[in-house]
């Protein structure tokens, strides 16, 4: 049974994609910050015995490596680094920027993505699939910027992406691919309810992609149809 990893999975993507994954068969692991609170979560896990639910906070070092320590044994085939967080989606612009939400949404987009990658690599690397996929945004092209606002939220996504590249490469000897995915304007709490996609679609399309990542692939950032988003 092929394994997958799923970080941020308590609701909005991360659950649909633990849905779709748990109903084609896979072994889920699923994580998210309060388990205790993540009804839909553990109401998938009683449908399906494949589904575990395990507690991680990305920004947390000791959580991720009890977590490390009890997955040990376990081969994962993807590790889908899906949690993130958009804080500053309303906030001001120049003169009322909070750069406590701006230091707190580098250290879940980017660095916890990181953090989760490379403890799980040698995971990824025992598997079949190899592959690393992380759930970015098409707001953090730097040559699709036409507006103002959203610092925080954009620089992290543009900082993961970065850091996405650079990994592919490392892990590449290692026969690990990386995978960077937009996964459109969806209605989730993050996205609204004005969202062009639902979560049921943009993963079905983002999961396509997965099924069928080659080597030309590695290293890219993709929307959920398949496009080229420029960096």
């Amino acid at each position: 049974m092929p394994c997958v990893l799923i970080t941020g999975a308590s609701r909005g993507l991360g659950l649909e994609w633990a849905r779709q994954y748990a109903e084609a068969g896979w072994q889920v692991l699923a994580t998210c910050r309060r388990p205790e609170e993540a009804d839909a979560l553990r109401e998938l896990a009683a449908r399906h015995a494949s589904v575990g639910v395990h507690r991680l906070d990305v920004t947390d070092s000791e959580q991720l490596r009890t977590l490390q320590l009890d997955l040990a044994d376990l081969a994962v085939d993807i590790l889908l680094n899906n949690a993130g967080v958009y804080l500053d989606k309303f906030m001001g612009d120049l003169g009322g920027l909070d750069y406590e939400v701006w230091l707190r949404s580098f250290a879940v987009n980017t660095l916890g993505a990181v953090r989760v990658t490379e403890a799980f690599a040698g995971q990824v690397a025992r598997s079949e699939r190899k592959l690393v996929v992380a759930i970015s945004s098409h707001m953090g092209a730097i040559a699709e910027i036409a507006e103002p606002g959203h610092y925080a939220y954009r620089s992290s996504k543009a900082a993961l992406n970065a850091a996405m590249k650079g990994i592919a490469q490392a892990l590449a000897p290692r026969g690990i691919g990386v995978l960077l995915l937009h996964p459109g304007w969806v209605g989730t709490r993050m996205g609204g309810s004005q969202a062009m996609l639902t979560p049921a679609q943009s993963v079905r399309a983002m999961r396509a992609l997965v099924d069928h990542f080659g080597p030309g692939m590695n290293g890219r950032f993709l929307r959920f149809n398949g496009s080229e988003i420029p960096w």
